[in-house]
């Protein structure tokens, strides 16, 4: 079976389903004002066999000495996620496919956080739960069981491989601020990015040169990616010429710059780096300049 690493259709993830092949689907639902839904959305209604990968719970550190970076929703070390998923039955040799009910807001975390994991093998269903009810898909309800101590001991552990993506820390996005080799693309709206209102974090702006990129402008009406064409053009048009190899995304806390980095590769860009304590960190650490209005 050929990995499928940016976007799977609903109907080749039946196929996929029906073939047998060795597959996990997450649902990666979300609330950011009331994380205690995501646990509610999943047991409503999910795509039949999906396991949940909660935001907050699985997808994030809880132990500050044990997060990567700062800001709302910190990184977990990488040997912290792999036992995650060794504890859910995911391995190596598995398929993974992720979706939200989010317009990909919050699978593309689990996406990126699984190829810096070094696992290739992951997709984003295209048009998310709202394609896969359109299209009559198997849906399943019930809360996420504990996984078994039976699975535990027999489970073959995830082992970490060389990352496939780059992560950037904020040492990293200050020592290269202005410089050609660095282009920031902020992905939260437009009011945010201007610093017109800040509803999350102590201070409104964004990081100095950075470009605005609403992750929502990726998608169709109908929640699916653009076409390849009009994505290239657009994100053409965006970075002007910009060095190739100098992108880097970053959002509010390291969740919404993802569907960019997605859309990114879609349009034919090299996978962006991630700047994953973002606004939420940069604008809460002593010194970090602060820019408001639009760039150019």
């Amino acid at each position: 079976m050929t990995a499928l690493t940016t976007l799977i259709s609903v109907t080749q993830l039946q196929a996929l389903q029906q073939s047998g092949a060795p597959l996990m689907v997450f649902d990666c639902s979300f609330d950011l004002s009331d994380p205690a839904q995501a646990d509610q959305m999943y047991a409503n209604a999910h795509i039949a066999g999906a396991v949940q990968a909660h935001v907050d719970r699985d997808l994030s550190a809880h132990d500050p000495a044990r997060a990567l970076n700062g800001g709302r929703h910190p990184l977990p070390r990488r040997e912290d996620f792999a036992a995650w998923l060794t504890r859910i039955g995911f391995h190596n040799g598995m398929q993974a496919v992720v979706y939200d009910r989010n317009g990909c807001n919050f699978c593309a975390r689990l996406w990126w956080m699984l190829k810096w994991a070094g696992h290739d093998a992951v997709a984003v269903l295209d048009g998310g739960w709202p394609a896969w009810l359109a299209a009559g898909g198997a849906v399943a309800s019930g809360p996420m069981p504990a996984p078994s101590q039976e699975l535990h001991a027999s489970a073959r552990p995830f082992v970490l491989q060389a990352p496939l993506r780059r992560l950037l820390h904020i040492g990293d996005v200050q020592a290269h601020l202005g410089q050609p080799a660095q282009t920031l693309i902020d992905a939260r709206g437009p009011a945010r990015y201007r610093g017109e209102t800040e509803p999350l974090d102590p201070v409104a702006g964004h990081i100095p040169s950075a470009l605005n990129r609403p992750f929502t402008d990726n998608f169709t009406p109908s929640g699916h990616f653009k076409p390849q064409p009009q994505l290239q053009a657009e994100w053409d048009a965006l970075l002007a010429g910009r060095e190739r190899d100098s992108l880097v995304v970053y959002c509010g806390s390291g969740i919404s710059a993802l569907p960019n980095a997605v859309a990114l590769e879609l349009a034919g860009y090299p996978p962006p780096a991630l700047y994953a304590g973002s606004w939420s960190e940069w604008c809460r650490t002593p010194g970090m300049p602060i820019a408001t209005g639009q760039e150019s």
